[in-house]
Formats: structure tokens, C-alpha cells, sequence
């Protein structure tokens, strides 16, 4: 006879339970003292709730976005426990709290190694007053700044003075002449100043917008094609060829572009290192938008949260919202690292705090 089966992943009926757990003291027949068990790593002395699930409520609340009264009604639903709104409030700071050294290890590590980086910030509300939120990301890691300025000063704080790496940026003024080996401005953003030109009013606007956007275009295409097939002599002989395009193009408009144009092609000919850097090194992207998709978390939390009730708070959610992204990039479990971090908080013995660092 012939039997079938079939796999089914099932809601079992009480999947947060409530356990008892104890530990045994002994005293010594010989000297008196009195030694006792450590409790469970499973445990947080004094709480209520234990570690796994106070990871998996970190996880909702900033990951999910799951505001805390739903919080405590799915508490009800899965496991009939009754928890304050307080205890849920605790249990969110002290997860930021247990994985506050990996991020300042992270943090140091990115200030030394100065690898390859993209920054980009968004504004974050604390309090009614504006904030800034920054990121810097590679694929391997990303690491968000609670900040109250867009300025140079943060740029500063968290790179150093000088870096020793390529940056990849929008066009915003405070990267300009920020000294690094190399920088690598967003070419989506350019592609957008020229489709604005078009709309310009203006006797050129319309045909310079249309000759550059089909140039950046080319790069586009190009530059996924080299993704895609990793023929780099091809792509060098392209590069050269479309340099010359652009020196030929920004030369043949230039005495005939208005205001507008010609700040769009003074800046292309002043900063053609940085807009066209990857022409020469076709590992570093054309674009910024790593930092883009890395801000949309965040951006999905203030949206839901509308921002930070001091610049403390405000502090958490970035490093907590460092775990998630960075765990993402390396995928890696964020409420297996939460859980790992409150262990290693709480003392267990032989528990070390995970790291963030790539390739720790």
C-alpha cells in the first residue's frame, strides 16, 4: 500500500510557557562555607521573563515594530502571561544595554580598519526637535550614529579626521573635501539632477539633460554587466572609451549652458574623481544605495514610533537597530545574538559577548 506524508509547520498550542527552575545549596561538613549552583543561562536573576523570549520581544519591538501593548496582548495570546507595560519597557533597554560593547567594539573596529564605506543620513525627531540618524555600511556590516547635527563634526567623530578608505556618499556638501583615499559620489543622485534639468526652463536644459542621463545610463548598464560577468578587460576598454564621451560631452556644452547647467557640469568637471571613481575600480559601486536600504529600517521605525523621547532613547535605537542590519548582512540570527548578549550581561561563566566585527 502506498503512504503518503506530508510536512505541516504547526502553531503548537502553548508556545511561550512558564518553567520553574532551582538550584541546590551545599555546605561544607569540614569548613562551613556554603556554596551554591549558578542558575540557568536561560535565566535572568530577578526576571520574569526568561532570555530567549526577552531576544524575541527585542526582535518585535524594533525589528517587527510591534508597539508594546501588542506586545503585551500577544504575551496573552501565545502563553496566557500577564507582564506590565513597564516590564516590557525594561526588557527593551536591557537588550539595548546587554549589546551596547559589541557596538562600541564595532564601532572602534570601523574608526581602525577604515574599510570601504557608505554614509548617508535621515532626519529622527527627538523630542519635536530635529536629530540626525547616520549610517556608514558596507556589505558586511552597518553601523548607525544618533547625532544632533548633519555636520562634519560626525563625520569626524566616527571615521577621524582623515580616512584611509573609499566613502561613498550623496553630493551633500559636508563630504566635500573630507580627506580620504578616495570618494565615490552617488550617480542615481546626479542621474536625478539631470532629469531635473530637463524640467528647467531654459534654451540647452532639455537636450544637456537628455545627452548626460543617457551617459549615465551607459554606466549603469555597463557597470552590471561587469557584475554579472566579472570581464574586467572589457570593462577597462569600455571605461576609457566613455571617459572620453563625457570630456567630450561636458566640453561641447559647456560655453552653451545657462545657470543651472553649468553648475551641473562644473561640478561634473571639478569632482570627476569622485563622481566617475569606479570607472578605474569597478568594486566600488556607482551609487549609494546601500545606505539608502540600510536607512529604511529606520525610517520604518520613526514612521511607526514618530521618533525618540530623548536623545538617550534615541542613542538605544540606533545600536539596537546596528545589531539588527549588521546581523542581516551577515546572516546571522538577531534573536540568537540578542539572547547570546543578555547571557554574557548577566555573567553566566565561560558567556562572551558576540561580536559585530566581519570575520571575528
Amino acid at each position: 500500500m502506498k503512504v503518503d506524508s506530508q510536512q505541516v509547520a504547526q502553531l503548537v498550542d502553548k508556545p511561550i510557557e512558564v518553567v520553574e527552575y532551582h538550584r541546590h545549596h551545599c555546605r561544607c561538613g569540614h569548613c562551613g562555607e556554603v556554596t551554591k549552583a549558578n542558575w540557568s543561562p536561560k535565566t535572568v536573576p530577578g526576571q520574569d521573563l526568561g532570555v530567549k523570549l526577552q531576544a524575541f520581544l527585542g526582535w518585535l519591538g524594533n525589528y517587527g515594530h510591534l508597539p508594546y501593548e501588542k506586545q503585551q496582548e500577544m504575551l496573552w495570546e501565545l502563553g496566557q502571561i500577564e507582564i506590565g507595560m513597564g516590564t516590557i519597557v525594561a526588557t527593551n533597554q536591557r537588550v539595548e544595554t546587554a549589546i551596547n560593547p559589541s557596538v562600541e567594539q564595532l564601532s572602534k573596529w570601523v574608526k581602525v580598519e577604515q574599510p570601504p564605506i557608505h554614509v548617508d543620513e535621515t532626519p529622527w525627531p527627538v523630542k519635536g526637535v530635529k536629530e540626525w540618524l547616520w549610517v556608514f555600511t558596507n556589505q558586511l556590516f552597518c553601523l548607525f550614529r544618533a547625532a544632533d547635527t548633519r555636520g562634519r563634526k560626525e563625520l569626524e567623530d566616527q571615521l577621524g579626521h582623515e580616512y584611509g578608505g573609499v566613502l561613498s556618499s550623496d553630493d551633500l556638501g559636508v563630504y566635500n573635501g573630507y580627506t580620504v583615499v578616495a570618494q565615490q559620489k552617488c550617480l542615481a543622485h546626479l542621474r536625478r539632477h539631470f532629469q531635473r534639468l530637463i524640467k528647467t526652463p531654459g534654451q540647452y536644459n532639455k537636450t544637456i539633460g537628455q545627452t548626460f542621463l543617457k551617459l549615465i545610463d551607459e554606466a549603469f548598464r555597463h557597470y552590471r554587466i561587469w557584475q554579472n560577468d566579472k570581464n574586467r578587460h572589457g570593462y577597462q576598454v569600455w571605461a576609457r572609451q566613455f571617459k572620453d564621451k563625457i570630456k567630450i560631452a561636458t566640453e561641447e556644452w559647456k560655453p552653451k549652458a545657462g545657470y543651472e547647467a553649468g553648475k551641473l557640469l562644473r561640478n561634473l568637471r571639478q569632482k570627476a574623481e569622485q563622481w566617475w571613481y569606479f570607472l578605474e575600480h569597478p568594486e566600488i559601486p556607482p551609487d549609494n544605495n546601500l545606505a539608502e536600504r540600510s536607512l529604511r529600517l529606520a525610517i520604518t521605525k520613526r514612521k511607526v514610533s514618530g521618533g525618540s523621547r530623548s536623545m538617550e532613547r534615541f542613542k538605544q535605537t540606533a545600536n539596537l537597530l546596528t545589531v539588527i542590519q549588521t546581523c542581516r548582512r551577515q546572516e546571522r540570527s538577531v534573536i540568537d545574538f540578542f539572547e547570546k548578549s543578555l547571557i554574557a550581561k548577566v555573567g553566566h561563566p565561560n558567556c562572551l559577548f558576540p561580536s559585530l566585527i566581519p570575520n571575528f
